[in-house]
């Protein structure tokens, strides 16, 4: 039994995809606590704590989308890979990104996996099933 269950911190503008990515946590049963962020700017300020949001509890997983106003999720994990604190945590990207480019530089930057939400083998509920099979049997850095 896990004694401290992985938060999700959910960084994603959209809300029809946060609404699925919740309406696929309850399909499955999941109940890992979920954090939402609408984009790359309060991500941040949450996994700090800072600005007046309550610190995300850790261990921590990052779902992050990459298309976001304020600072999009590419920025993101530029300033996530460059602070010696956040370093380490692990992010999925969830994105309907499918350019190349975005791939090499999420690749760049340690992502743990990069998902296309537009592709019928990636939905929601089989990305999760994915998800949660990782986070159940990682080891999450300290």
């Amino acid at each position: 039994m896990n004694v401290n269950p992985v938060t999700i911190l959910l960084v994603d503008d959209d809300k029809v995809d946060v609404m699925a990515v919740r309406r696929a946590f309850r399909q499955l049963q999941i109940t890992n606590p979920i954090i939402e962020a609408g984009n790359g700017m309060e991500a941040l300020e949450r996994l700090r704590g800072e600005n007046g949001y309550q610190k995300v509890p850790q261990p921590a997983l990052v779902l992050l989308d990459l298309n976001m106003p304020c600072m999009n999720g590419i920025e993101f994990l530029e300033e996530l890979r460059s602070d010696p604190l956040l370093g380490r945590t692990i992010v999925f990207v969830m994105t309907t990104s499918s350019t190349k480019e975005d791939r090499a530089r999420t690749q760049d930057k340690n992502v743990a996996g990069y998902i296309l939400k537009t592709t019928p083998e990636s939905t929601f509920l089989e990305a999760i099933k994915m998800l949660q099979h990782s986070w159940q049997t990682i080891k999450f850095p300290i």
